[in-house]
């Protein structure tokens, strides 16, 4: 059960392209070594892709998995994040159209495709012998509790924290990984989430993991990758600052981290989906994240070394200057790592 890199996928997103639901299927299509054959997505089918998100990647939008299956796609990727992870019916139709074509399926939801009859009927071994279904959120086997271990290694071992979840963590960490390789060094990203893990990285689906198993797991991707990396980025998940999040704590405690990097969207105020969640000024963030993660001096102290802004959404120009304000406020260098250069906190990781 491997995506290899001659597969060409065709993305599930539908509603997702300039929907709230499609973080998946974007990061697909932005940073996937892989070729993209087609998008499925009924709201913007024939349209272009560069227009609608600004990804300079030339892939058709077909409204049907069956208008996709003439750009002969091997793998289906649900690009999509529903509430409650579930696929409304007449999705979950098209993940059965493109099982019963013999593509193989890659699904990030927390529901399992291997344990739903209704797809699991399409699929024909005799026709399709090595065709495979990669439920990807899945608890890993053999864990244990966190030990702290990992401070005692010698490797850079940099998480990305965030003022909330989906700012962009884990493009920060794809970013900074592709230019701390691009300057001679061995780094590698550990994924913590389901695109990551579809992008091909090494590492857990950390939400599907028990809560006192969390630290160990994170303890476990870092350990079984260190020896042989000068850096390792690890993908963050949602925030201290989010109601709705626990994944932050495990990811410090797990990873006993060497620096940080601080993730935050341009222009947000509050928490995306609880509005009454003021996010408080960057100084104080920047302060509950470096006491939280040193817990009073019980472990290393690791520093916010550097603020990797979202512009997304905003023009140069506004990018630019908020940019420069976070710079100036905070002392620290900032920068949009995927619309300018992740160099400015870089140079600070590896000085």
């Amino acid at each position: 059960m491997h995506l290899q890199p001659h597969h060409r996928i065709a993305i599930l997103l539908h509603n997702g392209i300039t929907g709230a639901k499609g973080k998946t299927g974007l990061a697909l299509l932005r940073y996937s070594q892989n070729p993209i054959a087609v998008i499925i997505d009924e709201t913007c089918a024939g349209k272009s892709i560069k227009d609608l998100t600004g990804i300079d990647r030339d892939v058709p939008i077909v409204a049907t998995m069956q208008a996709a299956l003439a750009h002969k796609p091997d793998v289906l990727a649900i690009g999509l994040a529903p509430s409650g992870g579930r696929l409304p019916a007449p999705w979950k139709e098209e993940v059965g159209v493109a099982i019963a074509a013999g593509l193989n399926i890659m699904n990030g939801l927390h529901t399992y495709f291997n344990a739903d009859p209704s797809l699991t009927q399409h699929l024909d071994p005799t026709r399709y012998p090595d065709q495979w279904i990669w439920d990807m959120r899945q608890e890993p086997s053999d864990l244990s509790v966190g030990t702290g271990k990992a401070r005692h290694l010698n490797c850079r071992r940099v998480l990305a924290v965030g003022t909330d979840m989906a700012v962009g963590k884990m493009s920060t960490c794809i970013e900074l990984n592709r230019a701390t390789q691009g300057r001679g060094l061995n780094s590698q990203l550990i994924a913590t989430g389901q695109t990551a893990l579809m992008l091909g990285a090494e590492g857990i689906a950390l939400d599907a993991v028990r809560v006192d198993f969390a630290a160990g797991a994170v303890e476990q991707a870092v350990l079984a990758h260190a020896d042989h990396n000068d850096v390792l980025y690890i993908e963050g998940q949602g925030s201290l600052l989010n109601p709705a999040s626990t994944a932050t704590l495990p990811l410090l405690r797990g990873s006993q981290p060497t620096h940080l990097v601080l993730v935050h969207k341009i222009n947000l105020k509050s928490i995306q989906h609880f509005p009454e969640f003021a996010i408080p000024p960057i100084q104080e963030v920047i302060h509950l994240y470096e006491t939280v993660a040193a817990a009073g001096g019980t472990f290393t102290s690791p520093k916010i070394v550097g603020i990797a802004l979202n512009t997304f959404g905003v023009d140069e120009n506004e990018a630019r200057e908020g940019i420069s304000a976070l710079s100036e406020t905070t002392g620290l260098p900032c920068t949009d790592v995927v619309r300018f250069s992740p160099t400015p906190i870089l140079d600070i990781i590896l000085s």
